[in-house]
């Protein structure tokens, strides 16, 4: 389980609120009284199971006291106390006994809930193994918290009361309750904020060329059926408007209030707002943390949250939803409705983005540009879309993640139903390679981000352009069944074009069945070629274009259909186009155009394209989301005979001898990689070449000889690996030549009997800072950097992942058996990715890790030189910690 971090943090509710969760101080002695005294002498009496307040007063104190052998935790709801929980270890510490209490005002929040899932982790973190609470059986609503929350529970009836044992080991069960809270909390978090009843613009200036005034208009423009209340303290209207001096001056509630005044008023705006009510806040004034400013920004962020306040921005163009006709952004022009949702934290890039969108016709459900992302971010805003039921289309702008597991977890649910496109700045690699391990240096952080977006099912695009082409096809055409594409036309050069086109993205062009060449034949002109592609001929007509999408539509060898057009032949364009969307409509496949130099639609819902290499790139990102919603979630693998706590040991034995981490010697990498079922060669570590040819007799010949040192990293290149070793005189003789050429960097050497003929890979990990833990597999030994054949992923790793992670790589011909060569045991090499992953994640003080090159034969595989660096733990959030950022 990742270490959780203990200290303070806020938490969304239910409802849409926010709590900040903190340890419980001896200071906290008067909030603990004020918690009482905001709760009923019912409660009490169900929290207690006996006495009234009194008898709670006294366990405050005690909480608060010297000597409380507890733990605690206490929420704060707008600044007051809201909830104390807490356990109590036993003897043996691995029990404790729980206990809750809430003000009454804090029950149906979920309140409860959230602080028994940070109690269990802090428990587990501790070694306690179970928290048991003794509840009365009239109190159901303290029972249904301990039956939903997610955790292996035991109930037991003894002397009046229900004991409930709760097991605190994490579980993909209490991993998934936590995500779908998460998720209704998100929700309802950004409901008022996407769609207000009332709307503040504070800073709406009267002059047209002002932000808070472009703000103001977009508003009263898009048509906001609510109120709007401009504050400005120097206008007695705005637009027709009355203004109000401020928010305490409003004649009515303000569910929303976007901030456009100078960057040093907003702190003060931003706690008139607090004082308001306000639920949601857009500040789209610059000069927070991007210009250097963090302590004002994390400033505006704890006014915020204190206040239970979603904020988005600073530093930001504002949000938009078309389906409740709010346009609160100073955006240049009213985005056309439609299906997409977009966020993007460039607001450069979003003005592109959606002024383009409405050139090809594809429209917005709603938009948020999240500039600084102190709080709202593109995790929250998928919790949002994932049931938004305008949304049909996600597509993200993002420059950086703030919590890439999260993200994770969240598109991997969010995109099963509805697809995510990402466009993710930032591809270059950063840092020195020269001292890392193989896997280290290719796990940059633009491969990172691959990783993650490829095991979440995100579609990955490199431009704006790419982005949209493959957004509107998905937004408009039902999901490619295949990758079988027929292709339809009157010019046979740009069909030429498109079938290259296919080929090249891993599409299909196949004959049509007889039957459907027979129908083409009967119904189109005799010069027209009727296998696939269909060529109509340039004087063909509308009429036969519709024809012959209709026929191979109707083909079970075809999955989808892209007609390639080229104007102004035939009956023209405007009457193709028809016959082209008349045609497709109602097929149930998925139908695209190409109509040369013309990127738009063709009718309603058939998307058009410029160019056959754009409209095949979206038909391409289609089919291979589609196979991705296609697979069946994949349990995670039991790692036969892994032995976790040895491997812990193994850890902690080390990190105890040097704390600050270091590479392990190869007999202990060894033991820790034969914990996850890896197999590593007999190695013996020699000093002398005496003792190198004595090792080389024990483990057979002909021998390999490898030298060691902290210092060397890639052994080849100084000349520290001899090979062929046939008899004793010979490894002598390499161990002093080698001695000599490298010198005092050598302190030893490895004897290894040499493997046989087989195919060279590596299988690595790396625990990435931001990512977490990363694992690759490629192409090995000494061209391992050269040629760059390697496929990442994020753990857990399946069987059916580890085999498209072989796929993947260009050298897959050779793990099957190439030119005569026998095929090789890629079932163990999997079986290593496998392995290697579960290690990550069980040890996130594996730093980084190598096994290059692991031999595969048709026989099986055997890492011949394996690396591994410890290093402290990195802080990373607990995925059963639910927490704003």
């Amino acid at each position: 389980m990742t270490r959780s971090l203990p200290e303070e943090c806020d938490v969304l509710l239910r409802d849409g609120g926010i709590a900040h969760i903190r340890a419980l101080r001896r200071a906290d002695r008067a909030a603990l009284h004020e918690l009482v005294d905001a709760s009923s002498e019912r409660s009490v009496y169900l929290r207690f199971c006996t006495g009234g307040s009194g008898t709670a007063h006294g366990h405050m104190d005690r909480m608060t006291g010297p000597g409380y052998p507890g733990r605690a935790i206490v929420a704060l709801v707008r600044g007051r106390p809201a909830g104390v929980a807490e356990y109590i270890p036993d003897g043996t510490g691995e029990r404790a006994e729980l206990g809750i209490l809430l003000a009454d005002r804090s029950h149906g929040h979920g309140l409860g809930t959230v602080m028994l899932e940070h109690l269990a982790v802090h428990a587990a973190d501790e070694g306690v193994q179970e928290l048991v609470a003794e509840v009365l059986p009239e109190n159901r609503t303290m029972l249904r918290v301990l039956d939903d929350v997610g955790l292996p529970a035991e109930r037991r009836y003894a002397g009046g009361l229900v004991e409930v044992r709760l097991s605190t080991g994490p579980t993909p069960e209490l991993l998934d309750r936590i995500d779908a809270r998460d998720h209704e909390a998100d929700r309802g978090s950004l409901a008022t904020v996407f769609a207000p009843r009332s709307v503040a613009v504070v800073g709406a200036g009267r002059e047209p060329g002002g932000v808070g005034h472009r703000v103001l208009a977009n508003l009263v423009e898009g048509g906001f059926p609510g109120p709007v209340y401009p504050v400005n303290p120097k206008a007695a209207e705005v637009r027709g408007l009355p203004a109000y001096p401020d928010l305490a001056a409003l004649p009515g509630p303000a569910d929303l209030a976007v901030v456009a005044t100078p960057a040093a008023a907003v702190l003060d705006v931003a706690r008139d707002c607090a004082a308001h009510g306000v639920r949601g806040l857009v500040v789209v004034s610059a000069g927070f943390a991007e210009a250097g400013h963090g302590g004002d920004e994390a400033e505006l962020l704890r006014i915020c949250r204190e206040a239970g306040m979603r904020l988005v921005g600073p530093n930001c163009l504002g949000i938009v939803n078309t389906a409740a006709a709010l346009n609160a952004s100073f955006l240049p022009a009213a985005p056309a409705p439609g299906r997409l949702g977009l966020m993007s934290q460039s607001g450069a890039v979003a003005v592109a983005v959606i002024d383009r969108a409405e050139q090809v016709g594809l429209g917005i459900s709603s938009f948020a540009s999240v500039g600084n992302k102190a709080d709202v971010s593109g995790n929250d805003l998928l919790q949002f879309w994932e049931d938004d039921p305008a949304t049909d289309v996600i597509a993200l702008y993002l420059e950086s993640f703030g919590n890439p597991r999260r993200f994770g977890r969240i598109a991997r649910r969010v995109g099963a139903k509805k697809p995510i496109i990402v466009v993710k700045s930032g591809r270059s690699a950063a840092g020195d390679r020269a001292v890392r391990s193989h896997t280290a240096a290719a796990a940059t952080p633009d491969a990172a981000v691959d990783a993650l977006l490829r095991s979440a099912g995100v579609i990955r695009e490199d431009s704006v352009q790419d982005m949209l082409d493959t957004a509107r096809l998905l937004a408009f055409q039902p999901p490619p069944a295949g990758r079988r594409v027929a292709i339809v036309g009157n010019s046979g050069g740009p069909q030429a074009m498109t079938a290259d086109a296919c080929e090249q993205a891993g599409l299909a062009v196949p004959e049509l069945s007889p039957a459907t060449r027979e129908v083409l034949r009967g119904r189109l002109r005799p010069a027209a070629a009727v296998g696939n592609p269909v060529d109509l001929t340039a004087d063909g007509t509308a009429e036969e274009m519709a024809h012959a999408v209709r026929a191979v539509l109707a083909d079970p060898v075809v999955d989808a259909v892209l007609v390639v057009y080229t104007p102004p032949f035939g009956s023209g364009l405007d009457r193709t186009r028809a016959a082209i969307a008349g045609a497709a409509a109602g097929s149930g496949k998925t139908v695209l155009a190409c109509v040369a130099g013309h990127d738009g639609m063709v009718g309603e819902r058939v998307p058009g394209y410029a160019f056959p290499e754009q409209a095949v790139h979206a038909l391409g990102r289609a089919v291979a989301h589609a196979e991705w919603r296609a697979r069946p979630a994949e349990p995670p693998v039991a790692v036969p005979a892994a032995d976790a706590a040895a491997a812990r040991g193994i850890v902690q034995a080390e990190l105890a001898a040097c704390p600050a981490g270091r590479w392990l010697d190869h007999p202990t990498a060894a033991r820790l990689l034969g914990c996850y079922g890896v197999r590593v060669a007999e190695t013996v570590a020699v000093r002398d070449a005496g003792a190198a040819a004595q090792a080389a007799a024990q483990v057979g010949l002909p021998a390999v000889l490898k030298a060691t040192g902290p210092e060397l990293v890639h052994k080849s290149d100084v000349g520290g690996v001899r090979v062929g070793l046939r008899d004793a005189e010979e490894v002598r003789r390499a161990y002093a030549e080698m001695a000599a050429r490298i010198g005092d960097a050598m302190t030893g050497a490895l004897v290894q009997h040499q493997a046989g003929p087989g195919v060279e890979m590596i299988v690595g990990g790396v625990a990435h800072e931001a990512f977490g833990p990363l694992v690759m597999a490629g192409l090995g030994g000494v061209t391992a950097e050269l040629l760059a054949d390697r496929a990442f992923r994020v753990p857990p790793i399946g069987r059916a992942d580890a085999a498209r992670m072989l796929a993947e790589l260009r050298c897959a011909p050779l793990l099957h058996g190439y030119r005569g060569a026998p095929p090789v045991n890629t079932a163990e090499l999997a079986a290593y990715i496998i392995g290697v992953g579960r290690l990550m994640d069980d040890l996130p003080e594996v730093a980084e890790l190598d096994l290059n090159p692991v031999i595969v034969t048709p026989d099986g595989a055997v890492a011949v030189d394996v690396r591994v660096r410890l290093a402290p733990a990195p802080r990373r959030p607990s995925p059963y910690l639910r927490r704003l950022r």
